[in-house]
């Protein structure tokens, strides 16, 4: 079975060698494990690091945003024949040891899974408090729409099978792609599982989410979600 590793980088040029080093670290039984970087137009050193370090990385030549950055990967991921694809962000936040676990997962049955910070309280790192509020709105507003409870809507840590693949490849969203893509696969009928997952703080860098981009995010996103429940609601 082959499973890529979509790693979405910006200017993450002191973080991404130590993740893709953990990455590679990381044998499963039975899994042909490859890793691509997607470098999205990085105004760093990023690229340079790749290069020096013979990274697999696909290099975008300007900044598409992250939706447009893991598209990339999914579409890489159909073209190649890929049999699971699954995010890990660039920036160290997100725990190779659970790898295995979630291609578990997915191997029994489930057509995306969500690594998820809120389940059994086992990750030390949870984001801000403000951030946690918005989170479990748009779970509840997710419950709403869908009846599916995902406790960690906005998690970058997820894994997806065939079906998933195809239909990320051919739609994904430009920003905070997470929420709106969980709504869409639930409305679907996929089968969605979470499983608890530590995560860390970024090392090094800052997140590009600022004071203006909450409340960007707080308007958007829920907006995103009813109209994605509305128009995919029904169509599988």
């Amino acid at each position: 079975m082959k499973a890529l590793i979509i790693i979405p980088a910006y200017n993450e040029e002191f973080n991404i060698l130590n993740t893709v080093n953990e990455i590679i670290k990381i044998k499963i039984k039975g899994i042909n494990l490859d890793y691509i970087v997607i470098n999205d137009g990085s105004k760093d050193l990023t690229k340079q690091v790749c290069i020096e370090n013979n990274i697999n990385f696909i290099d975008l030549p300007f900044n598409l945003g992250i939706g447009g950055a893991v598209q990339t990967g999914y579409k890489y991921a159909l073209n190649n024949d890929y049999d699971i694809a699954i995010q890990f962000d660039g920036d160290t936040q997100h725990d190779s040891n659970y790898l295995e676990l979630l291609i578990d997962e997915l191997n029994k049955g489930n057509d995306l899974v969500i690594g998820s910070r809120f389940i059994n309280d086992i990750s030390r790192f949870k984001s801000t408090k403000s951030r946690r509020l918005a989170i479990m709105f748009l779970s509840l507003l997710i419950k709403i729409l869908t009846g599916k409870t995902i406790t960690d809507p906005t998690s970058g840590f997820r894994g997806a099978n065939k079906n998933i693949i195809k239909l990320f490849s051919e739609y994904y969203p430009h920003d905070y792609p997470e929420s709106e893509t969980n709504t869409m696969v639930a409305k679907l009928k996929y089968n969605i599982s979470e499983i608890p997952v530590n995560m860390h703080e970024r090392k090094h860098g800052i997140s590009s989410i600022n004071s203006f981009k909450y409340l960007y995010f707080g308007i958007k996103v829920p907006l995103a979600i009813l109209f994605t429940s509305i128009i995919y609601g029904g169509k599988r």
